[in-house]
């Protein structure tokens, strides 16, 4: 076992990784940026290495200044944690040319699968069902046209590098497609320096289902289930469960045959996560796979019993897998909530500020996995996340029940969260029916709209924001900033309902830099 391991990462997940290092005897060392010198990831290590100043782009994206601050802090081990360089190929393979080990898959398994393209045809050599499209990019919109003719409208047009939501659209008919096209590869470019698209039918109401799978060194693969990933705002995962409500165990074994067959083909080990979209009639198929530790591991965790991270660090230290696929067993339900510093009532803009308050539930069955104190400032840099809410309990109604009570609990002052958006939609029928798909908040925000149509600035008024207001909300940003590098800080509102947060914070650095 890694006597030390540097963690290139921040935030819930930084501290997730220190406390499976605490657990494996190992000493964690952080890295940071100007803007978290004071992060509760930094205060848990046991040292802590500056990058840079705030931009990621100038911090958490530096290859060299992150080998370096491994070297000097006498770590034998990198983990990428996720997001940032998690998936980059290149910073696997620096880390191996420095003498280091990188706690994730090899550089070739990344690059394989981390390209959508070359994933599908992966997945296709292993036998696996694929959504009915392309395994190669598009070289023009006049060969996009061909293919969304043969396989039919709808189609989306999809990033090749990427992921998130970004590079991302649905085309309805011919007529959208040339407008789609290029704003799907201009985001891609601005998103992964990437314009390589490719194009899938677009499937009507599907399920968004993951399977978790583990390999170690020595060929042994085996997966932990699935994880319902459907509740997506802006395509990114709020609420997540496992098991998924609608599954079996003969579909889980298939799903998860087919993930191994996957990973197998592409000599993977380490974590990693297949996904795969379901349809109505219970078909699924393979979208992509991501080679890195998942945000909502937690819920196959509180079900299986499993620690993934550990499990994780063990591998890459040259261990064997602790299990076999036939001492896996599911128990239960568990359910995660993803509490973000964002503003329902405005369409889940960031609300970044001063935790004035903090106060994280507990009580059987639930965990907290978070990143931030009382008197934290969440930056406006990074993803907004404060913690991942997690409920177990014997039945699903049992963790539904813990969850809503946690998230009663849960207090957080000083800025808007996701909290009450939660509970709301605990209290939601379709949802404790079970009947979800990537379509659920949309829905979801119609039937609030339709019950109350006099409240048009509510969030139920929209899932989500238009271009314009992420334009605006980035310029608001970057102008608060401003105004806090000169030393200023906006006041907050007598009426805190009165703007959005980011507004007020562009209004008050205009007003600064006069």
């Amino acid at each position: 076992m890694f006597h030390r391991i540097l963690i290139a990462n921040r935030g819930e997940i930084a501290v997730r990784i220190i406390r499976a290092c605490r657990d494996l005897g190992v000493s964690p060392a952080a890295v940071y940026s100007d803007a978290d010198r004071d992060a509760l990831h930094v205060r848990l290590a046991d040292s802590a290495w500056r990058l840079g100043p705030a931009p990621s782009s100038e911090s958490y994206l530096v290859i060299d200044r992150i080998i370096d601050a491994a070297r000097r802090s006498g770590a034998e081990a990198i983990h990428p944690g996720y997001g940032f360089l998690a998936e980059n190929a290149a910073f696997a393979r620096a880390v191996e040319a420095a003498g280091l080990i990188f706690i994730g898959p090899s550089a070739e398994s990344i690059e394989l699968m981390g390209s959508k393209t070359s994933a599908r045809e992966a997945a296709q050599r292993a036998g696996a069902p694929i959504v009915p499209g392309t395994a190669q990019r598009l070289e023009d919109e006049a060969m996009a046209q061909e293919i969304a003719l043969q396989v039919g409208f709808p189609v989306m047009l999809k990033a090749a590098a990427g992921g998130g939501g970004k590079g991302m659209r649905v085309v309805a008919s011919a007529e959208e497609m040339a407008s789609a096209f290029s704003l799907a590869k201009a985001e891609a470019q601005a998103a992964f320096g990437d314009d390589s698209v490719y194009i899938e039918k677009f499937i009507e109401r599907p399920r968004h289902i993951e399977i978790q799978i583990a390999g170690d060194r020595y060929g042994n693969i085996v997966h932990l289930g699935e994880r319902e990933c459907s509740i997506q705002r802006r395509h990114q995962k709020v609420i997540e469960e496992c098991p998924a409500s609608f599954n079996d165990a003969a579909l889980r074994a298939r799903m998860g045959e087919a993930a191994v067959e996957i990973a197998r083909a592409a000599n993977y080990y380490s974590l990693g996560t297949l996904e795969f979209l379901v349809d109505i009639h219970r078909n699924f198929y393979f979208l992509e796979m991501n080679t890195r530790l998942q945000v909502e591991h937690p819920v196959t965790e509180m079900a299986t019993g499993v620690d993934l991270v550990r499990e994780q660090i063990r591998i890459a230290a040259g261990e064997r897998l602790s299990i076999r696929q036939e001492d896996i067993e599911w128990r239960g339900s568990a359910i995660e909530c993803r509490v973000y510093a964002e503003d329902p009532e405005q369409n889940f803009m960031p609300s970044p500020g001063r935790i004035a308050r903090l106060r994280t539930p507990s009580g059987p069955g639930i965990r907290d996995d978070g990143g931030v104190y009382e008197g934290w400032d969440v930056p406006i840099y990074y993803d907004p996340m404060i913690s991942k809410l997690v409920a177990w309990g014997a039945t699903r109604e049992e963790a539904i029940g813990r969850l809503k009570r946690a998230l009663g609990e849960y207090e957080v002052g000083g800025i808007r969260t996701t909290i009450p958006f939660f509970l709301s939609v605990l209290d939601d029928e379709e949802f404790r029916r079970g009947e979800i798909d990537t379509g659920y908040i949309a829905r979801f925000f119609e039937r609030r709209r339709n019950a109350d149509p006099g409240n048009e600035n509510s969030a139920t008024a929209s899932a989500t924001a238009s271009d314009e207001e992420r334009i605006a909300a980035a310029i608001a940003a970057a102008m608060d900033y401003t105004g806090r590098a000169n030393g200023s800080r906006p006041e907050a509102p007598a009426n805190p309902q009165a703007a959005s947060r980011w507004k007020q914070a562009g209004r008050m650095a205009v007003l600064n830099r006069r």
